[in-house]
């Protein structure tokens, strides 16, 4: 999806998709700033036609057909001198973009994202004077600006920023300072910076956070961090409430960026920052895993075999980035490593065609904006307002006994099994293309490990061209809990969320829509889904 357009279409217009507030008339959607200049409200971006003026640049002559003298426009004005281009300009700015706009001492001035490389943006700004009579007018026509460039989102955020400076390749503060904070600032969003310094900093610091003093809690790192947020949130006394009024997300600066890219369809931290100005509050699932004594939150997936391996067996090659998970992975395919265990599920959804039957059912039902946090609300008998710490485990804990209706079976052969909870896991690495923010299901993939090598190649190339959905030795299901017990090893790899967990027996349950996110939808993740890859395939 083009990053700097909110769904894709450059002529649906906005307000068309919106219940209209009042009418509006051609004149409403056009102000006409200074003498050669006019400013119009079009489908899906802000038209600029004429010519914008900067300050007079600092140069011995100027031809005189360039300089005009401002008008007083308003009494307390000075005479100053603008410089115009020779020609007239037209510019297009998606409201996406739109930062922020203010009316100031006669002059209107507009900030926003603009696009200056792939995947870049940056701050920029155009300046207007207004006359006097035309302000009553501006002022409306600015607030109505502001409600198309902002739709559904919330303005002037309040954001906990947390920055990782030993996360990745160690440039977070660097591009903190250089792509984010300007875009936070001109969005006029209130931040308060905070360097964690360990780690399990942030599972402290966001357990000590007021949830009625910020709108968004900030990972300025890789995907370590907004797991400690969660699980900080988790330890509150009132951990539902903070759950669900503190929107956690990430600003892409480490070496898995799976969260933005997921949410915001990107890993690039200046557009990731847009998308934050302009996120959707979103409903989020959270797995709680049970392992001894021990309670902690997943957002993002669980891995037991050849993925948890590839990814925690490779941390010396971070250098390679996300291909480090491709070479691992690939490695073990090679070899048919199997990984025994015993297992048991509580599914859900059993089959393929099932899984992209509910897919389906579930873009077309999605609830109103308001409607999103009552909808899942109503399924739980607790108050979530006054409710006190995590929601109670309907399948209890993995210390005892098996749930009712779950059976335990031997799984000797196993090779890859990687629950997640949402699509990407890296760029161009969708595993799980019928994930849903909030359906109460995380999605299960299992592959045998006896495999043959060619089928293995093929898995890999699948993953990376949207078709290991399709793979006929790729079982895909929706389940809501599950208990694995690793067997015939001493030791191995437990991966949650990308963080290695002891090598025992562990389980998980679903809490559907317990976190809180911002995202561009409100409903779906980015990237390619079964939906859209049945269609291409019909």
């Amino acid at each position: 999806m083009d990053p700097i357009s909110p769904h894709g279409d450059p002529f649906i217009d906005p307000i068309d998709l919106e219940p209209p507030q009042r009418s509006r008339s051609p004149e409403d959607s056009t102000l006409i700033v200074g003498r050669t200049a006019s400013l119009t409200l079009a489908t899906d971006s802000l038209i600029v036609l004429g010519r914008y003026f900067t300050s007079a640049p600092t140069v011995p002559i100027v031809p005189s057909d360039m300089l005009l003298a401002r008008r007083s426009l308003c009494p307390e004005d000075t005479v100053e001198l603008l410089w115009f281009p020779p020609e007239r300009n037209t510019q297009a700015i998606p409201f996406y973009n739109i930062l922020w706009a203010e009316l100031s001492n006669c002059e209107i001035t507009i900030q926003y994202a603009k696009p200056t490389a792939r995947n870049v943006v940056r701050v920029s700004s155009i300046n207007y004077p207004i006359e006097k009579p035309t302000q009553p007018h501006a002022i409306f026509w600015v607030e109505s600006l502001l409600d198309r460039a902002y739709r559904e989102s919330q303005r002037k955020k309040r954001i906990k920023v947390l920055i990782n400076p030993f996360g990745g390749t160690g440039k977070a503060q660097k591009w903190y300072l250089s792509d984010i904070e300007p875009i936070f600032a001109a969005a006029r969003c209130k931040t308060d910076v905070e360097r964690t310094q360990y780690r399990g900093h942030a599972v402290e610091i966001a357990e000590q956070l007021d949830p009625d003093a910020v709108d968004v809690v900030a990972a300025c790192s890789g995907d370590g961090l907004p797991y400690e947020i969660f699980n900080g949130l988790g330890k509150k006394s009132n951990a539902r409430r903070a759950l669900e009024k503190v929107a956690v997300v990430q600003l892409p600066c480490g070496t898995g960026n799976a969260m933005s890219l997921n949410l915001n369809g990107t890993d690039s931290p200046s557009v990731a920052a847009l998308c934050i100005v302009k996120g959707i509050r979103t409903p989020l699932d959270l797995t709680s895993i049970t392992q001894g004594n021990r309670r902690t939150l997943s957002f993002l997936s669980q891995s037991v075999g050849i993925v948890a391996e590839s990814d925690l067996a490779t941390e010396h090659l971070r250098w390679l980035g996300s291909q480090r998970f491709t070479y691992g992975i690939l490695v073990r395919l090679l070899r048919k490593t199997v990984y025994p265990c015993d297992l048991a599920i509580k599914v859900e959804v059993a089959t393929k065609s099932e899984v992209i039957e509910h897919y389906r059912r579930a873009l077309a039902t999605q609830p109103l904006p308001e409607q999103r946090r009552d909808s899942l609300d109503s399924q739980d008998s607790d108050d979530p307002l006054h409710a006190t710490g995590l929601p109670s485990l309907r399948f209890q804990t993995v210390n005892d006994k098996l749930p009712d209706g779950w059976i335990l079976f031997p799984y000797d052969k196993l090779g890859n099994f990687y629950s997640g909870n949402m699509a990407l896991m890296a760029p161009d690495t969708n595993f799980f293309p019928a994930t849903l923010p909030n359906d109460g299901c995380m999605d299960l993939v299992t592959v045998d490990g006896d495999i043959s090598r060619i089928a293995s190649i093929r898995s890999i190339l699948a993953v990376e061209s949207n078709k290991f959905f399709d793979m006929p030795h790729v079982k895909y299901q929706k389940i809501s809990g599950y208990r694995i017990i690793p067997r015939n090893q001493k030791d191995g790899y437990i991966s949650i969320d990308g963080e290695r967990m002891p090598f025992e027996p562990f389980q998980a349950e679903v809490h559907r829509g317990l976190g809180t996110v911002l995202s561009r939808s409100g409903h779906v993740y980015e990237g390619p889904n079964v939906v859209a890859r049945s269609r291409e395939s019909a």
